[in-house]
């Protein structure tokens, strides 16, 4: 099996490619819309607006007959009210597992981390890609016992986040690589200071990617 080409498009969206397909995780409002150029399928984590754009995904939906989506219910149901195809949106929960254009995904985990007790966290689920690339949402969703993950994509920032924690979460997974996202509330200091945190203390190979800048994944 070929290597898979990861690139990111700013805050949480990461687009992986590999023999001319496309997979898109977390096209949100916060992210570079090119993402979606060429999509053959997009996988959501959870409903917040930095996840999901649901005014560029629903058309994006409506426009191209072979793209597909997987995502929980919550999400599922905002796009098909905003007139996405319903046969094309698949809901899943963690423990199911799927192909989504050629690339086997599996959906981990249930919840968001906790903002606030008073803020209920919605539905949430991590999406192991291959068993390769492992992009959580806004969770620390461990990959499952044994797996060996190439790259996390570790969030950075986030109002339900602290740096400890995501160093926690890369010694935890210990990728061979953590690529950290969900940034895009940081001044460019700031993103040196989480580098400096989660990169120094990790224990593993951390690297930040500009927007459209990529790495290759080798196959697991």
């Amino acid at each position: 099996m070929s290597s898979i080409t990861l690139t990111t498009w700013g805050h949480a969206g990461v687009r992986l490619e590999r023999d001319g397909r496309v997979l898109v995780v977390d096209p949100g409002t916060f992210t570079d819309p090119r993402i979606l150029d060429g999509a053959d399928a997009v996988l959501i984590t959870h409903e917040h607006v930095d996840h999901l754009d649901v005014p560029r995904v629903a058309p994006a939906l409506a426009a191209d007959p072979a793209l597909e989506l997987w995502a929980p219910r919550p999400v599922v149901d905002q796009l098909e009210e905003a007139g996405a195809p319903a046969d094309r949106l698949h809901a899943v929960s963690g423990g199911d597992a799927f192909t989504a254009a050629g690339f086997a995904v599996q959906a981990l985990g249930q919840r968001h981390a906790t903002i606030h007790p008073d803020m209920p966290p919605p539905e949430n689920v991590a999406f192991l890609v291959d068993g390769a690339v492992l992009h959580p949402g806004d969770s620390f969703t461990p990959a499952p016992e044994g797996t060996s993950v190439q790259v996390l994509t570790v969030p950075v920032a986030a109002p339900w986040l602290k740096l400890g924690e995501a160093v926690d979460y890369v010694r935890q997974v210990a990728p061979h690589v953590a690529v950290p996202i969900h940034d895009a509330i940081l001044s460019d200091a700031g993103r040196a200071l989480s580098d400096r945190v989660v990169g120094g203390l990790g224990g593993v190979e951390y690297r930040r990617l500009a927007p459209g800048e990529s790495l290759e994944v080798p196959a697991a």
